[in-house]
């Protein structure tokens, strides 16, 4: 059994109204032992029809998980985390936003590109499918390049989620040099990436991201991965864990990854 989660949203999270006690109970009923939270913060996210900012209030969190975090020493581990969606416009900013700050874990991902987030339909009325996840990756290619301050990089092809087309099938083959590209990068400055649930959540046959991605990340020589739900409420927490063990291990990884002080550590499947 995955023991960790770690890729959880809260009320201080623009698009979630769960509070973090409420997780943190479910996570101790759910025989969870390690809770990371990964709140959002999102520098210039663009207007949207919700009105979320996605700006973390970063004392007030860090207030109330250590509150938390006292409180329930002795039933779980609770870990102090951060996602940061990355634009290229506003990396130097995120980097100012969490160096002096102690996170156990930093998630870099990409929300937005071209000021369009995929999970409004706007992006794919804009773009074709496959041109659309490729511009997608075509932006963590640029973020990856320049950009360092994170543990992982979060649901690679969290586009893909959002895809309408039907018809539309993920071949590795149509990316492989923009996806190795970014995975050689993310390698070399020794960073992971995450398994997130939420991907089979939203119906898809694997997480994010694809199984074939995992595969080559493992082959060009990655191995640190991190297991996320990506929940925004209690019930989504730990979603489909149980499936993953055999699931990865059929691709061949034999570990998983949690951080603490940034620190990767390594947990048999």
């Amino acid at each position: 059994m995955i023991k960790a989660d770690y890729h959880l949203h809260t009320n201080f999270s623009s698009d979630s109204t769960a509070p973090m006690e409420s997780m943190i109970r479910q996570g101790i009923a759910s025989g969870l032992e390690i809770l990371c939270f990964t709140e959002h913060h999102d520098i210039d996210y663009p207007e949207n029809p919700d009105h979320f900012d996605f700006l973390l209030d970063l004392p007030a969190y860090k207030t109330r998980l250590s509150e938390l975090k006292e409180t329930y020493q002795d039933q779980i581990e609770i870990n102090y985390g951060i996602e940061l969606g990355l634009m290229p416009s506003t990396l130097d900013q995120c980097s100012d936003f969490v160096k002096d700050e102690a996170f156990d874990f930093i998630i870099g991902s990409t929300h937005i590109v071209d000021q369009m987030d995929p999970y409004d339909a706007v992006y794919f009325e804009t773009y074709p499918s496959r041109r659309g996840l490729e511009r997608y990756l075509e932006d963590i290619l640029t973020n990856v390049l320049s950009f360092h301050d994170y543990c992982v990089y979060g649901h690679l092809d969290y586009a893909a989620r959002y895809i309408k087309d039907k018809n539309f099938q993920f071949h590795y083959s149509d990316f492989g040099d923009l996806i190795d590209e970014i995975l050689k990068r993310i390698i070399s400055a020794g960073k992971g990436i995450e398994v997130n649930t939420a991907g089979l959540k939203y119906g898809m046959p694997d997480p994010n991201p694809h199984h074939e991605i995992l595969r080559r990340y493992l082959e060009l020589g990655g191995e640190i991965l991190t297991i996320g739900s990506d929940g925004h409420c209690p019930e989504h927490m730990a979603y489909d864990f149980s499936i993953l063990p055999e699931f990865l291990r059929s691709l061949g990884f034999r570990y998983y990854t949690v951080f603490r002080n940034q620190k990767p550590e390594f947990l048999p499947l």
